[in-house]
């Protein structure tokens, strides 16, 4: 099984689960709760501009550990989330209109259209790349882009690709 957190779009091989219901959701449910599937069950989970929206002290450190668990061995965790660092480099250039600044602080934030799209931590590679290495991942790649869904994970803001996107295998 691979397992789209978060996904909305119906993709063949995919099955979907989310929190709220919709068409093509497969699964009912939060990504900080995988306890509806067994042990090495999922071949490849993958979630964008999701983790995000989980506190940084508990709720994302259990759902990369959920994540471990269900995957099988050499199984892939893709994740995609915005680049914390790369926004706030970008937030405080110079020359900005306040509408561009505007829209960085809701990429960074969360578009807050309802009670779930609000964004609880900042995420860089390092701070990614440290949790999953804790939890046995190995190796651990960032890439460009997925090229999986059209989601957030190739969003760009003009040239820049605001998305961090990694790889981590069990």
């Amino acid at each position: 099984m691979k397992l789209h957190i978060g996904g909305e779009e119906i993709k063949e091989g995919w099955s979907i689960l989310n929190i709220q219901e919709g068409p093509g959701v497969d699964y009912l449910g939060t990504c900080t709760d995988l306890s509806q599937f067994a042990d090495k069950s999922i071949e490849a989970i993958y979630a964008s501009h999701v983790f995000e929206h989980l506190g940084y002290r508990d709720e994302l450190p259990h759902t990369l550990a959920e994540c471990y668990r269900v995957l099988e061995t050499g199984g892939q965790l893709m994740i995609s989330v915005p680049n914390f660092g790369l926004l706030c480099q970008l937030f405080v250039a110079e020359g900005l209109r306040l509408t561009q600044r505007f829209d960085l602080m809701r990429i960074i934030f969360g578009g807050q259209q309802d009670d779930f799209d609000f964004h609880k931590v900042g995420l860089i590679e390092d701070f990614l790349r440290n949790d999953l290495s804790k939890l046995g991942f190995s190796p651990i790649e960032r890439i460009e882009e997925f090229n999986l869904f059209n989601d957030s994970s190739s969003q760009r803001l003009g040239p820049h690709l605001i998305s961090l996107n990694m790889v981590a295998t069990k």
